[in-house]
């Protein structure tokens, strides 16, 4: 006799019955491909030594559902998906840039300082 924590063969034969029909019941079975928009789709190439004859068939979707899975963020959605695809995802200057505003170009330039530690260095290197 079984104790009262342990299931004896019945009740695990019951217990396997109902979750098999519960399988059964919710089981779905996908008959329709497919492809997943959000991942991209890496096509490999044939061996060199098959001779199959190129067929392509022009199924518009497939291809438009290709195309658009290959897009970058920005031409896919409107606004950004994810935290990391919101930094960066206006790339556009928001000001034009002008090389000669001073305030935001720092160019090099020589002082009188600057040229004598060049003549220094240049000095030091030859030795």
């Amino acid at each position: 006799m079984a104790g009262k924590g342990e299931l004896d063969y019945v009740h695990q034969n019951a217990i396997h019955v109902e979750t098999v029909r519960k399988e059964e019941r919710l089981q779905k079975v996908h008959t329709e491909f497919s492809i997943n928009p959000y991942r991209k789709l890496h096509i490999l190439t044939d061996k060199p030594t098959s001779r199959k004859p190129e067929v392509l068939e022009d199924n518009s979707e497939f291809i438009k559902a290709f195309h658009k899975a290959r897009d970058v963020p920005t031409k896919k959605y409107s606004a950004p998906i994810t935290e990391s695809q919101e930094i960066g995802w206006i790339s556009a200057p928001l000001i034009p840039s002008n090389r000669h505003d001073r305030r935001l170009n720092f160019f090099r330039f020589g002082t009188d300082v600057t040229r004598h530690k060049e003549i220094a260095l240049r000095h030091h290197n030859k030795i």
